[in-house]
């Protein structure tokens, strides 16, 4: 128990603490002498938990991720992302049998409809792949009816197999869509999935393959790429998660949610990280201007991207791995020549004691984005490239919502310091709102200056 005393009243209060946690609406019973209720202000959900999970834990301290129970470390050296799908989908490792069935059902679902595929067309080649994914997905709900509870009732994924057949379908489907953004972007015809390939393969099939008959990805790009896969699948309660599970509560259909998790991944905050490391490598330029770089980031003239991380307080786990996958993937394509300069980067930022003292330590960001420009994936598809494994974690996380009998539809309270009560004005006593009124004068005054340049 908790004993808190509050001074506005002289009350005492015990509050029960959970595994290190208390319930936040406990507050509600201190109140101050007008009858206030006591709430806690946590902007950006800094220190408050709003859900109770055993899909992935993370200790950012010790720089520890693991996947129901199993480090990130043997998964990426041991399993296949399918493989790890299931496990955090349904809990478990599967066995051999149950795997092969898995894999058959998705590669099942692989293919879009023909309509979904028209919709996709319609779109400008140089609209961003993000973009086109949020919008298929989201389309993709108005194609399954008889999953949408509006339509078929909230109840409708209480049935198991309607659940799972959905899980199956998002994920079969993902990379068909992924693949059609990319193909869409360059130019190209779309590609059907083809029989006999992994999950990975059918991905760089669909993107890569032009008049061959017989294309097969390269095997060992592949596991590079199911390796990063594997890594980006689930990370707790990120943005994007978090997204998901608070549409869920709604009780939306699957497939909106995982589009408003998308669109959470698509702000450069969430899910850009990457491509901005490539930008600042690209802007250091040369080794020879880290150091000037480095003084820069201290004294605030520019941010230095890829390292540090909300949760991870020490070496982030994924970042090992990702740099030796880079090496592996450069023996194929050649050295990456920004691998210098990041390599320099890390080496000195590690020894540095401004950054060693606020813990800023390599995250997933850094090595990821070189990989897939040696890959030879453009900087707008690797936000893409992130969402694909990730839709893997939103799903665990909404089906993992829809078993919890404690949530509740989400509904944030705010701190309120707007005006208190008014009455209603004519337009006679009204004052000028000085923001509007000056916005309207730039725009009234650029329209006028373009006038007169036709003129």
């Amino acid at each position: 128990m908790l004993s808190v005393t509050d001074h506005r009243t002289n009350k005492t209060y015990e509050v029960k603490v959970h595994n290190g946690f208390i319930n936040a609406t406990d507050l509600a019973k201190m109140k101050d002498g007008n009858g206030n209720v006591l709430r806690s202000y946590d902007p950006g959900y800094m220190n408050t938990m709003c859900c109770t999970s055993k899909i992935s834990f993370i200790d950012g301290d010790k720089g520890i991720l693991e996947y129901r129970g199993i480090p990130i470390e043997q998964l990426a050296e041991k399993s296949s992302f399918l493989e790890v799908a299931f496990l955090l989908i349904h809990g478990e490792l599967p066995t051999k049998p149950q795997l092969e069935d898995w894999e058959n059902m998705i590669n099942n679902h692989n293919f879009v409809h023909s309509d979904v595929e028209r919709i996709q067309k319609t779109f400008q080649y140089d609209a961003h792949p993000m973009g086109l994914l949020v919008s298929t997905l989201a389309a993709m709900g108005t194609f399954q009816k008889d999953a949408n509870p509006a339509l078929a009732g909230q109840d409708v994924y209480n049935d198991p197999k309607m659940r799972n057949k959905q899980i199956v379908r998002l994920i079969g489907i993902m990379p068909t869509i992924a693949a059609n953004a990319y193909r869409l972007r360059i130019g190209r015809e779309f590609n059907k999935p083809a029989k006999g390939l992994s999950y990975v393969e059918n991905f760089l099939y669909m993107m890569d393959r032009l008049n061959e008959k017989e294309y097969v990805p390269n095997a060992k790009l592949t596991k590079a790429l199911e390796v990063l896969f594997i890594l980006h699948a689930e990370h707790e309660l990120n943005c994007s998660t978090a997204g998901v599970r608070h549409l869920a509560s709604s009780g939306v259909d699957v497939y909106s949610a995982v589009a408003g998790g998308a669109i959470a991944l698509y702000g450069p905050l969430h899910g850009g990280a990457n491509e901005a490391v490539l930008r600042m490598l690209e802007e250091i330029g040369h080794k020879d201007n880290i150091p000037q770089f480095i003084q820069d980031v201290k004294d605030r003239k520019k941010k230095l991207m890829g390292f540090g991380h909300r949760v991870y307080k020490n070496y982030d786990p994924r970042a090992k791995i990702v740099k030796n996958t880079a090496y592996q993937v450069f023996e194929i394509c050649g050295m990456e020549p920004l691998i210098e300069i990041a390599i320099e980067l890390e080496k000195i930022a590690l020894k540095d004691e401004y950054f060693v003292k606020r813990k800023l330590y390599p995250n997933v960001d850094f090595y990821s984005g070189l990989i897939y420009k040696a890959l030879g994936f453009p900087t707008d598809m690797f936000t893409v490239l992130f969402a694909l494994p990730r839709m893997v974690g939103w799903i665990a996380h909404w089906n993992e919502f829809l078993d919890d009998k404690e949530n509740k539809i989400v509904r944030p309270r705010q701190n309120y310091v707007g005006h208190t009560r008014r009455d209603y004005k004519d337009f006679s006593t009204r004052e000028a709102h000085k923001f509007f009124t000056d916005v309207t004068n730039s725009s009234m005054n650029k329209r006028r200056n373009s006038a007169e340049v036709q003129k």
